[in-house]
């Protein structure tokens, strides 16, 4: 069910489901109902009850939302490509885009968790500077990064314009494929975001096109979706 998952600070964990959690993903022309009963099993595993989660509408955007702590889960999503909340559990859908979830306290000691969809537009767009910033205005200090599974540099190829567009918005996305054409790389442009703002990374997982037990957009347009999770417990 779970590629990763550590406490990564006590009280604070960190998952990344695989295709054994099944897809999570409302939007891919799956039974709603049964993608439903998948995400209570995932909460179920990480100790929360059905709908603990807060899942979101992502558009490939930029938009932060803060999910306040007296909310109850939107089963409306809140469009949106990343979420920061002081301790609510948080949830990001990918299958080839970059999953970051990201934690922090305030100097009180309390949580202030993240999660971003880091796609090809998120990341030109400055996603991810825009998550922290929005951390930070919540109080939060120490923040950590854990890059998910995604589509990697060698794996991910792009027009050659598109790879020059993106590159010029975060360099470090350029790079060639394995056989020699124009690619971006995405989890070094994620990392070097994340480091630029002054966020530790401590894991980045592997390639999503190249591993049979995470879903890959790029490798079957007809896949589901993999999440990413920060949540608050024993």
């Amino acid at each position: 069910m779970f590629w990763w998952r550590t406490e990564v600070r006590p009280g604070v964990w960190v998952a990344f489901t695989d295709a054994g959690a099944g897809n999570l993903a409302l939007h891919v022309g799956d039974d709603p109902a049964e993608v439903r009963r998948r995400r209570e099993l995932v909460e179920a595993e990480a100790g929360l009850a059905a709908g603990g989660f807060q899942y979101m509408n992502q558009v490939h955007g930029n938009t932060v939302a803060f999910i306040g702590d007296g909310e109850a889960a939107c089963p409306a999503a809140p469009t949106a490509d990343a979420m920061v909340s002081s301790g609510r559990p948080l949830a990001v859908m990918v299958a080839d885009c970059v999953p970051v979830v990201l934690a922090g306290t305030t100097s009180g000691g309390q949580p202030v968790l993240a999660v971003a969809h880091a796609g090809r537009p998120g990341v030109a767009s400055g996603v991810l500077p825009a998550t922290v910033e929005r951390m930070r205005a919540e109080g939060a200090e120490g923040i950590r990064a854990w890059i998910g599974p995604s589509i990697c540099g060698s794996c991910y190829e792009v027009p050659e314009g598109m790879r020059d567009d993106v590159a010029a918005a975060v360099p470090a996305t350029w790079t060639t494929t394995s056989w020699g054409t124009p690619g971006l790389d995405l989890p070094a442009g994620a990392r070097s975001q994340l480091e630029a703002c002054g966020v530790v990374v401590e894991y980045s997982g592997p390639c999503t096109f190249e591993n049979d037990n995470l879903f890959s957009y790029r490798g079957n347009p007809a896949t589901g979706r993999f999440a990413g999770l920060v949540w608050t417990g024993e």
